[in-house]
């Protein structure tokens, strides 16, 4: 390799960009999952209140995560797509990922603009209180909620998208895609 040229790709993504991924992942399925349920509970009991909490802790954990993990990517190699894959599909593959990190980041944002705009504080494992950035303001909590909500569905969108092409690549084009980012398969 010489001073001026990348260090090559891997065949593989590193265990720390396939943790990252997993643990984002689940804790994704999770929030929203929460977030579906906790919403639908009438009232404010103390098991909405338990869940509101838990989904703000796995909203401040995904933006802290997915910090670690845009850092990692930024300086990782990431490993190359099949060489046989269409530019237009290549291009898509593309434009889903960095739309999967613009909303890890996004939506956690959200989330938290409109706690603070709605005047709830957030208390990160209801241990470490989070300063609040807006003031209390009735307009921004609907403008944050609808937001946040809408993000939440372009993400479910876009993961629905992004596990049907690794699906297509698993099954039909059989091109080791997936096993890039399985745990232990190295």
């Amino acid at each position: 390799m010489t001073s001026n040229s990348m260090p090559a790709a891997p065949a593989g993504y590193t265990r720390t960009a396939v943790a990252l991924h997993w643990l984002i992942a689940l804790l994704i399925i999770c929030g929203f999952a929460l977030g579906w349920v906790m919403t639908d509970i009438p009232g404010f009991t103390p098991t909405k209140l338990k869940y509101f909490s838990w989904h703000k802790w796995i909203g401040v954990t995904v933006f802290a995560l997915a910090i670690v993990r845009v850092s990692w990517r930024a300086t990782h190699v990431p490993p190359p797509l099949p060489e046989d894959m269409p530019m237009l599909q290549r291009i898509g593959a593309h434009g889903v990922h960095v739309l999967l990190y613009v909303l890890m980041l996004a939506i956690p944002v959200t989330g938290y603009l409109y706690s603070s705009a709605s005047n709830i504080p957030v208390v990160y494992l209801g241990i470490v209180p989070l300063p609040r950035l807006i003031d209390p303001d009735p307009v921004l909590k609907e403008t944050f909620k609808t937001l946040h909500v809408t993000l939440d569905y372009v993400l479910l969108s876009s993961v629905v998208l992004h596990v049907l092409a690794v699906v297509k690549h698993q099954v039909f084009d059989r091109d080791g895609v997936l096993s890039r980012m399985l745990p232990f398969t190295k």
